[in-house]
């Protein structure tokens, strides 16, 4: 009894008037509590220390400086698609350590891994070949892509694991490259810029035909967004020095594989593999090379005559320097057969100075000769 009234003469006191006990503990509950406004800044701080975070993890992805990207305004641009046989030994830096070993992992387990993570982004390769890197056709499924080439793993909480002997990496023994060469006007510059990566996993066809395998594109991976990751991947170039000082955005960069033509964009669409004849095939692969190094050379004036791809932009020789050379040619012909005219006219005139001069010593009529003979005593 002695409690509440004490309560009451405190509540008096504060000027809160006639209320309850239950009012008034509230009342002091909310007197002790954090202030509104320091709530808020507390609040804003966990949220400015949350976006901090994430933006670390933005800049761990970009750890080291990439190539830049290729500008959209460019002048001119080829967009070629090559086929790397990783069993070629330029390309043999991509397939292994076929298992990992340490640290060392070849391209497709490193690719896998950052698939399954969900780091990077991987889309569909469509019948028609053509890569899309549209959201629509961004893979959202890991376990369709696990099921559909029947690779082993453990789901946890909606998370996948695959154990590194599960990784088919001994399989992906191809790889489709798109490469586009164009020339930056704003830089002056020409360069070959990689863009699209594609992992062709090869398959037994299961008829016991020896060496007869079946290619299974298993998705696009646009390169700049695996570039930042490639930076981190130590390959091995060398049998002789193996210090593994590359890195595999270094080999895509420096154009440091070997890949055949397999495709170009066209207007027509049209592919070269399709072309049934070996020999045929060959040749048109090697005439597209020819284009790429020639328009090169072309930008720079290093050849006289126009190649197969500056056909389309420079005529042939104009008519008036043909004239012109014409006309040169004409009058050094004509200056040379002066000159020996005047040659053989110079070799009469010394002649004949020489013979009158002959025919003076010899007494001729110009002056009288006299002979003085001694007498004998």
């Amino acid at each position: 009894m002695k409690t509440k009234k004490l309560l009451l003469i405190v509540a008096m006191l504060l000027g809160i008037g006639n209320l309850s006990i239950l009012d008034f503990q509230v009342s002091i509950g909310e007197a002790f509590a954090q202030p509104t406004k320091r709530r808020t800044t507390t609040s804003n701080a966990a949220s400015q220390r949350g976006q901090q975070a994430e933006q670390k993890v933005d800049r761990a992805s970009l750890m080291f400086p990439t190539s830049e990207d290729m500008p959209e305004d460019v002048v001119w641009r080829r967009d070629i698609y090559r086929q790397l046989d990783l069993m070629a030994d330029k390309n043999a830096p991509l397939y292994y350590p076929v298992e990992p070993n340490g640290r060392q992992v070849n391209l497709f387990t490193y690719l896998f891994r950052l698939f399954l993570s969900k780091r990077i982004p991987v889309y569909t390769y469509k019948l028609d070949g053509n890569e899309s890197f549209a959201e629509k056709d961004r893979v959202t499924d890991v376990k369709e892509i696990l099921d559909r080439y029947y690779i082993y793993y453990e789901e946890n909480d909606g998370k996948f694991t695959v154990a590194d002997n599960d990784i088919p990496s001994a399989q992906v023994k191809r790889y489709y490259v798109k490469e586009s060469s164009y020339f930056d006007q704003r830089t002056g510059t020409y360069k070959a810029k990689v863009t699209a990566l594609c992992p062709v996993l090869l398959e037994d066809d299961g008829f016991g035909d020896a060496g007869a395998v079946t290619p299974k594109p298993l998705f696009w991976i646009k390169y700049d967004d695996v570039a930042p990751y490639l930076t981190r991947l130590p390959i091995m170039v060398s049998n002789l020095n193996n210090v593994t000082n590359t890195t595999a955005d270094d080999f895509f960069t420096m154009n440091r594989y070997d890949g055949k033509i397999y495709k170009t964009a066209n207007m027509q669409g049209r592919v070269l593999i399709n072309e049934p004849d070996t020999a045929k095939l060959a040749k048109e692969q090697k005439r597209i090379e020819q284009q790429l190094v020639d328009f090169e050379k072309n930008i720079w004036h290093q050849q006289e005559k126009a190649d197969s791809v500056a056909t389309d932009s420079v005529e042939a020789e104009p008519e008036k320097t043909k004239a012109s050379t014409r006309r040169q040619t004409a009058v050094t012909s004509t200056t040379k057969t002066a000159a020996r005219a005047t040659s053989r006219r110079s070799a009469v005139t010394s002649n004949t100075k020489t013979a009158k001069e002959k025919k003076t010593k010899s007494g001729g009529s110009s002056a009288p000769s006299f002979s003085v003979r001694r007498q004998r005593r």
